[in-house]
């Protein structure tokens, strides 16, 4: 079944279904399933990934929509544009809002794809920007996103919201255009070609 249908039908808050809604909507959504048949661009396999979550069951509701490219030979995963909505109620600072939730997006990315504090037997071992790489600027996707406001609605804060449901949809992403579920951050290349090659 396609990805948004099967949360749609199984969604019964009306700010749920609306935040999925405008998010797959934003992104340009084509119902289908997943894998897609049609991912090869070139020696890239492409695919879109979708998640949904409400914060800690209980505050803001954020649904997101990724493409990515994936590089079989190199297992290098790149995300190319990002599409998010977020309900957190009152919204009073817009623009600082969409800052935070950008900031929220391109730091679980990194996390997602390259942060990772490694150990010898007697301390760490990541010390520096060559042994705990972080995203660059050029790996930056296009980033678009909706604010549902809702005046009648108690503001929910917004810390961190955005960040619960990159890793998700990158994997979703990545399934579609591979046919391989990662279910262990980091994806890194090693873990992408492993993935691949079983």
């Amino acid at each position: 079944v396609d990805p948004v249908e099967f949360r749609l039908e199984r969604l019964a808050d009306p700010r749920a279904i609306d935040a999925l809604t405008r998010a797959t909507a934003a992104f340009g959504w084509q119902s289908r399933t997943s894998p897609n048949p049609q991912a090869r661009q070139g020696r890239l396999l492409v695919g879109r990934g979708v998640a949904y979550m409400r914060y800690k069951q209980a505050e803001n509701y954020v649904a997101m929509v990724m493409e990515v490219a994936v590089d079989p030979a190199s297992g290098r995963i790149t995300v190319r544009r990002v599409t998010c909505s977020h309900d957190c109620g009152l919204v009073i600072n817009p623009d600082g809002l969409r800052n935070q939730i950008e900031g929220c997006i391109v730091q679980t990315l990194s996390r997602t794809l390259h942060e990772e504090v490694t150990f010898d037997r007697s301390r760490v071992t990541s010390v520096d920007w060559m042994s705990y790489p972080i995203l660059t600027f050029p790996e930056v996707p296009a980033i678009d996103v909706i604010l549902i406001d809702r005046p009648d609605q108690p503001l929910l804060g917004a810390g961190e919201a955005a960040t619960a449901p990159v890793a998700a949809a990158v994997a979703n992403a990545v399934f579609d255009a591979t046919g391989v579920r990662l279910r262990t951050v980091l994806f890194t290349p090693e873990r992408v070609r492993a993935a691949l090659r079983t």
